[in-house]
Formats: structure tokens, C-alpha cells, sequence
């Protein structure tokens, strides 16, 4: 059986979304004969002399007679490969809410860009909303070549003005396509009229990315729907599995009284199941008689979630009344539903300029950083890691109306509590200060810390910038991912605790060093944005210089040094970073540097160069 691939579809204003998926559609037959002879009709009606496509997707009468999408449409195909999900969501900026409820469950976005226009605001602003849902793929047709005469000039030229913008996204994987939706190139087959072009068709990315990957399948998190008893030697816990698996004889904590049990059995209406995964709605059992109530979680006892309070979270607002500080809502998340209150607006996102503005409220259809204060405590990942346990919807307590949904980025980061701190400690006298040192040594300190997904070139661009430093005569100290981890983390694993945990140590040792006025070159994943926060927060934003280094995806899976991508690809792999474990991008780094169309030398000289400059 096929695999499951879900697609959202953006873009201005007459890009030609609907005509795409139309197009789609028809080049795969994956239209009834009643299908075609209703649009024929349709556009004869419309004065059109060729069929619209557009109009199999434009389901509205509102729709076709202005000729743009307003509600979120949804078609389903199928191909030998692979079968299909498209969500074909409104472009204009009033229907924002439409577009983040379409594409919140997807694995691909697709924004299109007319050829003759290039990118423009709406074009961003679907990218960025596409990055705040975390969707991992994400492919720029370039719509409309058949109006610029096929020209790669104009290709390449809109290829690079999005790269630039994209940069500062949270998308792991962009891909560009040219392609006319209207006359059929490059949608389904390749075209022959655009032979400077070697990609492939937006069809055979469509099948090749890998899909599923949004979905948790480390994280055991088990949402108590209801407790079934319907006699006195039965009791189940109903639920469906948020993210990760269970079977019969695993060791669980239950949330939040934290008492331990064993599962002893799973099942559903047909009878026991060997194990259930992310998706399944089962009826657990477990060993000891608990008291265990709707909203309570099962989780395994050396992987839990966050449990706080308070939460911080991105906020899209979906009501005509808009947010109220210090209002009181309802919080749906999993199977809680629980007052919240809204403690403060952080700022407002200019969606199409990337801009934080100050703001204290939120209109219809905009985005915003919230602080929330739950009545009761909330068992929770980032949205990043976890999109079922990292979601959210704000209710109107008095008509149960739905205001906004949000994405968790994490509790309220106190870094004192993050710190662990030994009992009967104090912090030493300083001695010898950094200032000294700096001053013996005739530079200044600071943490060059390098970021990425396996395979991009962290550590080779890391080691060129030690070498060229070192051979400057500054004092050095290169701390690379493998290396921690053949000792000072040799007891860690690769779950989202335990790679927390080492990139809390690694940034301790950072800190030391920086302190002791060294250059301290880090090489590592480190997938969370928090963790990379906290080292910067340690170590001092004026000294922490965070570099992002990337490369396309497939370049990535041709160059697997490790063969983690090909260990994946068989199955006897998962939770590798930015394929079926998230890579959550740096929201502003001091630098973003391609290794494919970068050399390692050129690489080296921009990052000592953002080095000096701080």
C-alpha cells in the first residue's frame, strides 16, 4: 500500500493554485468523466474557451464567479507511488486563519509564484506562515513560465530572491520548480521547452520526499479520553496515541501525580493488539488499580514532557472580537480543556516583513508571541518536536465560539530553574579575570557555535575556522559533536531529553572557556532553538555568534558521511534530525551559510569575519 502524502497550496493572488491542482488532477486521471463534462459546462458559462481547471478545486459559487479561493479545498489522488492530501488554501490575507487550518497537518508546502511578478508580499507571507507551522518540505513553483518565454534568467533571478528570504524561515528543505500549471510543464511530466532546467517535475518531488516526518514516533504520549468500566473487573483507559508506541509490558508514569505502572494489555473494538502507534485510538490497561481521569497522560518514565503552568506560545488569531490581555479563555490542548488567562503579549509578527512589532492585541488573522496561565498544569512538548502535543485551540467560554490556535514553543524559561545548581555550593572568586586574559592574548572571547542538520558541514567548516584562527596566534578551543560524546556525554542517548542534556553540558564547557578568554568553535546539530537559546543566555548574546550551516536535502542524502541517510532509508534508523526528528532552524543568526555553493575556505573567511565584527 502506498504511503500517505499531505500538500498545501499557497500563493498570491492569481498564481494559479487551483489551476495546478486541477491540472494535477487531470494529468493523473484522477478525474470522473461527470467531473469533467460539470467544469466543461462551467466554463462555457464563464465565457472561457478553453476548460478551467481551476474550477475543479473552486467549489464555491462565490469563488467562481470572482475567480479566487476563499474556503480551504481538499482533493484526494493517488498515483502507484504514493497517495495525496491537497489542500488548496486561499491566498488574499483576509483568509490567513484558512490557510494555517489547511496547512496545520501538512508534510509539503507548496507556494507558487508568478513568473511574470516574482515574489512578492503574499508570496513571504505564505512562506512564513508555512515555517511557523513547522512543515518540513517545501517546493517554489515558478508558475507561469510559458509568459516569460521559458527563461531561466527570470527562474534563477526569482530563485534567488526567495532563497534570501527563506533564510531566515525555518524550513529544512526548499526545492524550486518552473512549471506552466496552464499548459502542463513540469507539473506531472518533464517539459521539454525548458532544457536548462535538470530537476525533475513537481509531481516526481511530490513522490520522492519523504513523508510522515511530522509525526512523533519516539515520544510515547498517551491522552486519557475517557475511563471505560463497564463492569467491575474491567478497566480501560480510552485514547488515541498522540506520538510514539505502546504495547503490553512497557513501563509508563502517569501525569500528573507521576505514579508508576505496567501496561498488560492493548486493545481495540476487534480484539488485543500487539502494539499501537501515533494515530491509533485503542483502549489501554494497566497493571495497578489507579486513579486515572480524562485529561491525566501516560508517558514513559524516562521521556517526559514539560509540565508547567505557564506556557509561551505563537498565537494566530481566527474571531472578528479581538484578544484581551488578562481575559479569561478556555485552553483545549490534547484532552484538557482548562481556563486560561492571557498574562502578556510578547509582540505582533509583520508576517510579510518578519518584523516583531509591539503590540497589545491581536485582530482577525494575526500572528503573535503570547504568554499563557493555565489553572491547572499542562503536559506539553514544543510544537517542533511534537505537533499533536504542542497545539492548542483558545475557546470563547460563553459561546464555545474558537478564537485562535496556537503552537507551544515551550514553558516559561527560567533560567535559574533550567540551571542545575550542586547543593551547598557557592560560585568561586574570579582570579584571574576574562578581561586579563583577553588583554594577554589580544582578543577578545567568544563562542562561534555552529548549527545543522547531519551531513551539512558543520565540523569541516568548524575545523577550517580553529585552523585559520589558530594560525592567527588566537587561543582556540574546537568542542565537536562526536568527540563530547566518545566521553563528557558518552552516557547520553539521542532522545529530545537526552540531546537537551548534552547541549546543556557542551554549553557549560563553552562558558567555561569563553570565560577563560579562549575562541570557543562548537559543532553541533543541536536541533532546539531553546537550547541554543539558554547557551547564548549563559555565555552572553554579545559574545554567542550562532551560524546556521545548510545544504538541500538531497545534497544531504548524497553526501550522508556517516550513512545515517541510508540507515533511514532502509527503516533501521529513526529519529534522525530534520527527517523523522525536527531541526528547528535559528530564527536570527549572525550567519546562514550554504555548503553547496560554498567553499569551505570562503565559509571560514564569512564566519572570522562575523567574529571580528561583533
Amino acid at each position: 500500500m502506498s504511503d500517505l502524502l499531505r500538500v498545501s497550496t499557497a500563493g498570491s493572488v492569481d498564481d494559479g493554485k487551483s489551476t495546478l491542482i486541477g491540472r494535477l488532477l487531470y494529468d493523473t486521471r484522477s478525474i470522473f468523466q461527470d467531473q469533467l463534462e460539470q467544469i466543461e459546462g462551467a466554463s462555457r458559462r464563464l465565457g472561457e474557451e478553453e476548460v478551467n481547471l481551476a474550477l475543479l478545486t473552486d467549489g464555491l459559487r462565490a469563488e467562481r464567479e470572482q475567480k479566487i479561493t476563499i474556503d480551504v479545498a481538499y482533493r484526494y489522488f493517488a498515483t502507484p507511488r504514493r497517495t495525496f492530501i491537497l489542500a488548496d488554501t486561499p491566498g488574499h490575507e483576509q483568509y490567513t486563519r484558512n490557510m494555517v487550518t489547511g496547512a496545520s497537518t501538512a508534510d509539503l508546502a507548496i507556494v507558487l509564484i508568478d513568473a511574470t511578478k516574482g515574489v512578492l508580499t503574499q508570496s513571504r507571507r505564505h512562506a512564513f506562515i508555512a515555517s511557523l507551522l513547522g512543515i518540513p518540505h517545501m517546493v517554489v513553483a515558478v508558475n507561469k513560465m510559458d509568459l516569460v518565454d521559458w527563461s531561466a534568467e527570470v527562474f534563477e533571478r526569482i530563485r534567488d530572491d526567495f532563497t534570501d528570504f527563506a533564510a531566515r524561515l525555518t524550513v529544512p528543505d526548499v526545492t524550486f520548480v518552473p512549471m506552466s500549471a496552464l499548459r502542463g510543464d513540469n507539473v506531472v511530466h518533464r517539459s521539454e521547452r525548458m532544457p536548462w532546467y535538470e530537476g525533475g517535475s513537481l509531481l516526481h518531488r511530490m513522490e520522492t520526499v519523504a513523508a510522515g516526518t511530522r509525526h512523533n514516533t519516539i515520544d510515547f504520549r498517551f491522552p486519557v479520553q475517557t475511563v471505560i468500566r463497564p463492569h467491575q473487573d474491567f478497566r480501560g483507559l480510552a485514547g488515541t496515541v498522540a506520538s510514539g508506541g505502546v504495547a503490553a509490558g512497557d513501563a509508563v508514569v502517569v501525569l500528573p501525580g507521576g505514579q508508576r505502572t505496567t501496561v498488560t494489555e492493548v486493545r481495540t473494538a476487534d480484539g488485543p493488539l500487539e502494539r499501537a502507534g501515533a494515530g491509533d485510538a485503542v483502549v489501554v490497561t494497566v497493571a495497578d488499580d489507579l486513579d486515572i481521569a480524562r485529561g491525566d497522560m501516560l508517558v514513559r518514565p524516562r521521556n517526559l514532557p514539560e509540565v508547567s503552568n505557564t506556557l509561551e506560545a505563537n498565537l494566530c488569531w481566527m474571531h472578528a472580537e479581538p484578544l484581551q490581555l488578562h481575559h479569561r479563555y478556555l485552553l483545549q490542548h490534547t484532552t484538557v480543556r482548562t481556563p486560561v488567562f492571557v498574562r502578556g503579549l510578547e509582540y505582533r509578527f509583520d508576517v510579510d516583513t518578519l518584523h516583531r512589532e509591539p503590540a497589545d492585541t491581536l485582530e482577525l488573522n494575526e500572528i503573535g508571541r503570547v504568554v499563557l496561565d493555565a489553572t491547572r498544569p499542562i503536559f506539553f512538548d514544543s510544537y517542533r518536536v511534537n505537533i499533536e502535543t504542542g497545539s492548542f485551540i483558545l475557546i470563547d467560554p460563553h459561546t464555545n465560539a474558537t478564537l485562535a490556535a496556537g503552537m507551544i514553543r515551550g514553558g516559561e524559561t527560567r533560567l535559574e530553574a533550567d540551571t542545575p545548581v550542586s547543593p551547598n555550593v557557592t560560585m568561586p572568586d574570579e582570579g584571574v579575570t576574562r578581561a586579563e586574559r583577553e588583554a594577554r592574548s589580544g582578543h577578545g572571547s567568544a563562542v562561534i557555535w555552529f548549527t545543522g542538520r547531519p551531513g551539512a558541514g558543520k565540523s569541516t567548516v568548524a575545523r577550517a575556522v580553529e585552523r585559520a584562527l589558530f594560525d592567527e596566534g588566537v587561543d582556540t578551543m574546537l568542542l565537536d559533536g562526536d568527540a563530547v560524546r566518545h566521553g563528557l556525554c558518552g552516557d547520553l542517548g539521542f532522545s529530545p531529553g537526552d540531546r537537551r542534556e548534552n547541549i546543556r553540558r557542551v554549553g557549560e564547557v563553552a562558558r567555561l572557556f569563553a570565560d577563560n578568554g579562549r575562541v570557543v568553535i562548537a559543532a553541533f546539530v543541536s536541533p532546539y532553538a531553546v537550547d541554543r537559546d539558554r547557551v547564548r543566555d549563559r555565555v552572553g548574546a554579545e559574545r554567542f555568534v550562532e551560524v546556521e550551516i545548510t545544504a538541500p536535502e538531497t545534497v544531504l542524502i548524497e553526501r550522508d558521511p556517516k550513512g545515517l541517510y541510508a540507515a533511514f532509508a532502509q527503516g533501521s534508523l529513526t529519529g534522525l534530525t530534520g527527517m523523522d526528528a525536527p531541526y528547528e532552524r535559528p530564527a536570527d543568526p549572525a550567519l546562514v551559510i550554504d555548503t553547496d555553493r560554498t567553499t569551505v575556505e570562503e565559509a571560514a573567511a564569512r564566519v572570522i569575519a562575523a567574529w571580528r565584527a561583533r
